[in-house]
Formats: C-alpha cells, sequence, structure tokens
C-alpha cells in the first residue's frame, strides 16, 4: 500500500512538476483572479467612500505640484462621460461582461498573466457596476462616482483604473507575449528549412 501511496505520490508531483512555471491549476487560477477582483474592487468602493465623506466638488484638493486634483463628479455616462443618457444600457451591458467573464472566460483561463488582466477585470466591472446599481438617482440609473484627475484628461476611479490595466494586460499577452488563455503560444511555427537534394 505504501508503494502505491508512494508510486501515486511521485507521479503527482511529477504532474505538479512539469506544469510550466507561468500556468496555474484551476483552483489555484480561481484564487488568484477572484482574489484580485475582491482586494480591487475593495479598494475602489471605499476609495468612492472616502471620496464622498471629505471631497468638496467646488474646492477641490490639487496634489503633486498640480499633477493630481481630486475632483469628485458623478458620472452617469461611460469613460469620458460618453453615453450619459444610456446608463441603463450600459448597466446591462455591465452585466453581461461580468457574466461573460465569470461564467466562460475565467473557467479557461490558466496562464498566470490572463487569470491576473481577468481579475483586474472583474474588480473594474463590480466596482462601477454597484454604483450603477445602488447609487442615486435610481438603480440601473446610479450615477459612477469619479474622483481622480490628470491634466487634459479624463476624470475617474479605481475601477477605470483596473479596466485600464486588464486592458493593457490583455493586449501584451496577445501581441507580445502571444499566448492564449491556457498559456499556450500562439505564434506561428516557423517553416522548417528545405533542404536541398543531390
Amino acid at each position: 500500500m505504501r508503494d502505491l501511496q508512494a508510486a501515486g505520490g511521485t507521479a503527482l508531483s511529477t504532474a505538479a512538476a512539469s506544469r510550466p512555471a507561468r500556468v496555474l491549476g484551476g483552483r489555484a487560477a480561481w484564487a488568484l483572479a477572484l482574489g484580485i477582483g475582491a482586494l480591487g474592487y475593495a479598494i475602489d468602493q471605499a476609495t468612492k467612500a472616502l471620496a464622498l465623506a471629505y471631497l468638496d466638488p467646488q474646492n477641490p484638493p490639487v496634489l503633486l505640484g498640480g499633477l493630481l486634483r481630486l475632483q469628485l463628479i458623478f458620472n452617469p455616462g461611460a469613460a469620458f462621460s460618453m453615453g450619459a443618457d444610456f446608463t441603463v444600457v450600459l448597466t446591462l451591458v455591465s452585466v453581461a461582461a461580468l457574466v461573460l467573464v465569470v461564467a466562460w472566460v475565467l473557467p479557461r483561463a490558466r496562464h498566470v498573466g490572463w487569470v491576473i488582466a481577468f481579475g483586474l477585470l472583474l474588480a473594474g466591472i463590480l466596482g462601477n457596476l454597484t454604483d450603477r446599481l445602488v447609487r442615486p438617482p435610481a438603480p440601473l440609473h446610479g450615477h459612477v462616482i469619479d474622483f481622480f484627475q490628470l491634466p487634459n484628461f479624463a476624470i475617474f476611479n479605481v475601477a477605470d483604473m483596473c479596466i485600464t490595466f486588464a486592458a493593457v494586460t490583455i493586449v501584451w499577452l496577445v501581441m507580445i507575449t502571444q499566448v492564449d488563455l491556457s498559456g499556450a503560444s500562439t505564434k506561428e511555427a516557423r517553416p522548417k528549412a528545405s533542404g536541398g537534394g543531390a
């Protein structure tokens, strides 16, 4: 019996050791993605609560020599206040994106880069979706709380930052690293050089 246990343990250890370093098992991938999602969501909601409690929209603090202004606004639209007249549509799109990430994408993601990207995306979607569902003026019509402002740029929040970092990571994985969700390379196989015959 001990021999069988040892043999089984060796097989399991060998399988784990043969897995590429950047490829995770199913449970580890879910744990990492949900952990990142939960942390990003918590930071987003905490900073929004602080913004509501301490920021005066008429007298925004200016930090870092003018590089950052904490300008509190209530955004009915998407990024750059686009789609302000379609808040309900944006809410439904966010719900659909959340379902897609949780039900289809995350179960297939094993490469650590993709898992991190989708964890960030999960945090961003949840953060802004929560505002649209529970903030005034009404459920599904809620305005998103934004308060970070850089010179000549849109006012944003932590959820927007998570979505942006997720998008950059996905572009990097697709264009530079060239790996799919499972961690397999998507680079085209180089054609073999044809040898000359006599």
